[in-house]
Parts: structure tokens; C-alpha cells; sequence
């Protein structure tokens, strides 16, 4: 691999490290502090600016240990971790890594039951400066050929200048603000669920809680937080039952809280899983949402907890009414090309994929979210008027299922 000084010199003039708005891997969520945040690279100071990086990269890809156990928790002690439990202002903290805990157990345990067999397999690893995370990845089973249930979390430093990028308006209202690094604070679930059977959809969701602190000399600093997530489906043939339910239990979440959230999210979730190359979307959609803090902190916890919480029912009866369907070659054909588009995405667009693989991390939860086969055909044109062409249809003109 290439080290860090020559990824950095590599970089355009004018370049930028763009941080993710989605993760496919909490894991990546450790690798590359999950922010929103732009750090320009600019040639005229190139050796203090490219030292900037250069020590900022080297704090974000901090080597994982592993763990032969699973502790309770991931947080610090001042967090709610060990023994105490007088958390303060961070109680959201101890509170997202519960469920998000409590949700990776139930996600797994309906994954299993619906497999029927294939089990499972968990790494629990650490992190020096603070935090980890628990991987577990089921492969080659009766039912899914690969699904990965990943959660994490990460204490770590932001650079003043990242910061700024992330928060200008905050930044320029504070005139205490000092250039001083920001330790900040990230913990999330993410999954990808990739079934054998060509009539039973990919499932990814993920969802996530970001904070930042003050720095110690700089009290006058901002201190922010933000949620963000979502669930989207993407299956290779469309059964408009199992989408319209998809739908239509997103909505229910949704509604609970807001009713403009649904119609909001699902349109941002439409719009963000968009392979420009191909003027397609890599599936049929579902809802997605990121820097959301414009509403109520418990609020907005209530609401990924219960999006967390929503997915075995929106996913699993579609599993259960797909899994045994007879097939043919030409859908499996179908459904591989249709995993090529999966990669596609990916590797060229996701933000947390590739920066996490610039920045050099845990390359197997970095790539947890890819299947273990996918196909490329060239010049692949579906019939008009076939099952397939339906499909293609929908990702290029999402439409509103329920």
C-alpha cells in the first residue's frame, strides 16, 4: 500500500478530501471521521498544509486491536462506560451505542432464523485513543451469500481547519475559536445484506451519531451533533408487494415524528444513491438523511432508534416470500450484473468507501458491503418490455410507491 506522504503529494492542486455522508461500515465511519468536512489542499503552502494532513491521516487510521472478547461497552468511562453511569450531557452517547448494540443483536438473530443454518461470524476489536467495534459477517449460507451486520464506536481528533470547513457559520460567530484540534466523538450501525436467490432484494441501512467537543484551551469553541442514515432496497426484479411494504414501513417511521420526512428522505435517498456514469440509481430507493440537527437531540434519537428497530419488518417478510422462488441462469445472470452496478456505486461514489480505502484502514470491513460475485457484460441491454427492463426503468425514473 501506498504510504500516506505519497497518496497526499498525489492530490491535484485543487483538490479535496471529502468526508461521507454515508458508510457503508461503521468501521469506516472509525477511518474517516464521519463529518461532512472538506480539507483543501492548496499548492501555494504545499509542506504546512500537506503536514496538516499528513498528521490529521495518521491520527484517523490508528490500528485496530483485536479482542477476544465483547466488552459491555465501547465508551470511556466519562461517557457512561465501566462504571459510571452520571454520564451528564453525554448520556446520548451511551444511549445511541445501546441501540445501536441492541439493534446489530436483533438484525443478526432474524438473519440467522431465516437462513436456517448459516451462522454469523464475529471480530471484536479496540482502538488505543478509545472506542471499537464488533464485525460480524455470515457468508455462503442457505439463504444469503453474504450479510454483514457492522457496529462502531470512535473517539478521535479533528483538525481546526476541517472543522471550519464543516461549520463556517458557527465558526465565524465564535471568535474564541482557537486553531486548535477538535476531539470529536462517532458511533454507528451499517449493514448489507446480499441474498443468493435473484428474486430477493439487497437490503443496506445504516445510521450513526456524530459529535464534537470543545477544545480544553478553547471554551468559546462550538460544540455540535448530528444524526444521519437510512435503509434502501435493491433488488434485481421488482414485485411491487414487497417494495410498496418496503415503502410504505419507512413511511410509518417516518410519520411518527414528522410527516414531511418520509417524502424529504426518500427523494435525498433517490438522489444520493445515483451512479452518474450510468444515469441510474442503484436500486429502489428508501430513505436517507445526514447533518440532521435542526430538531430535537432526543428527538432525532427516538427517530433512528425507531428506523433502526423498523428494518427486520420491513426487510424479512420480503426475504420470507422470495427465498425459495425457482430461478433460471439468465435471472441469476441478471442479478449479477445488477451487483456490478452495486460495486460501481460503491467504489466509484460512496464517500466512506473511498476515502477509507485512501486512508489505508481495516480493508475487510471497509469492503463488508460488496458481494462475493458480480458481472460485467458489455454493451448489456435489456429487452424492452421484459422483467429486467422493468427494473432498469425504475432506477433510471424513480417513481413513488406508495
Amino acid at each position: 500500500m501506498a504510504t500516506m506522504t505519497t497518496m497526499i503529494s498525489s492530490l491535484p492542486s485543487t483538490s479535496a478530501f471529502q468526508l461521507p455522508t454515508s458508510t457503508p461500515s461503521p468501521t469506516t465511519l472509525a477511518l474517516i471521521n464521519p463529518t461532512s468536512t472538506t480539507i483543501s489542499y492548496n499548492r501555494r503552502k504545499p509542506n504546512k498544509t500537506k503536514n496538516l494532513l499528513i498528521r490529521a491521516s495518521s491520527r484517523m487510521i490508528e490500528k485496530e486491536t483485536a479482542e477476544t472478547h465483547r466488552p459491555d461497552t465501547f465508551l470511556r468511562e466519562s461517557d457512561g462506560g465501566s462504571s459510571n453511569q452520571d454520564v451528564g450531557t453525554n448520556s446520548v452517547r451511551a444511549r445511541f451505542e445501546k441501540m445501536i448494540r441492541e439493534a446489530q443483536d436483533s438484525v443478526c438473530a432474524a438473519i440467522e432464523a431465516a437462513d436456517g443454518g448459516g451462522k454469523f461470524k464475529e471480530d471484536v476489536w479496540s482502538r488505543p485513543g478509545g472506542g471499537g467495534g464488533i464485525s460480524r459477517v455470515l457468508q455462503d449460507g442457505a439463504v444469503w451469500e453474504k450479510a454483514g451486520v457492522n457496529v462502531s464506536v470512535v473517539y478521535g481528533v479533528m483538525p481546526p481547519e476541517a472543522y471550519r470547513a464543516a461549520k463556517p457559520a458557527n465558526s465565524a460567530e465564535n471568535g474564541n475559536f482557537k486553531p486548535e484540534p477538535v476531539p470529536f466523538f462517532a458511533a454507528g450501525i451499517s449493514s448489507v445484506l446480499h441474498p443468493k436467490n435473484p428474486f430477493a432484494p439487497t437490503l443496506h441501512f445504516n445510521y450513526r451519531y456524530f459529535e464534537t467537543d470543545a477544545p480544553k484551551d478553547a471554551p468559546g469553541a462550538p460544540r455540535q451533533w448530528w444524526f444521519g442514515g437510512g435503509t434502501d432496497l435493491t433488488p434485481a426484479y421488482i414485485f411491487e408487494e414487497d417494495v410498496k411494504h418496503f415503502h410504505s414501513v419507512q413511511k410509518a417511521a417516518c410519520d411518527k415524528f414528522d410527516p414531511s420526512f418520509y417524502p424529504r428522505f426518500k427523494k435525498w435517498c433517490d438522489d444520493y444513491f445515483y451512479i452518474k456514469h450510468r444515469d441510474e440509481r442503484r436500486g429502489l430507493g428508501g430513505i436517507f438523511f445526514d447533518d440532521l440537527n435542526d430538531y430535537d437531540q432526543e428527538m432525532l434519537l427516538s427517530f433512528a432508534t425507531e428506523c433502526a428497530n423498523s428494518v427486520v419488518d420491513a426487510y424479512i417478510p420480503i426475504i420470507e416470500r422470495r427465498k425459495d422462488l425457482p430461478f433460471t441462469d439468465q435471472n441469476k445472470a441478471w442479478q449479477q450484473l445488477r451487483r456490478g452496478r452495486y460495486v460501481e456505486f460503491n467504489l466509484v461514489y460512496d464517500r466512506g468507501t473511498t476515502f477509507g480505502l485512501k486512508t489505508g484502514g481495516r480493508i475487510e470491513s471497509i469492503l463488508v458491503s460488496l458481494p462475493l460475485t458480480a458481472r460485467w457484460e458489455y454493451d448489456h441491454k435489456p429487452e424492452e418490455g421484459s422483467e429486467e427492463w422493468k427494473l432498469l426503468d425504475a432506477c433510471i425514473n424513480p417513481k413513488e410507491w406508495i
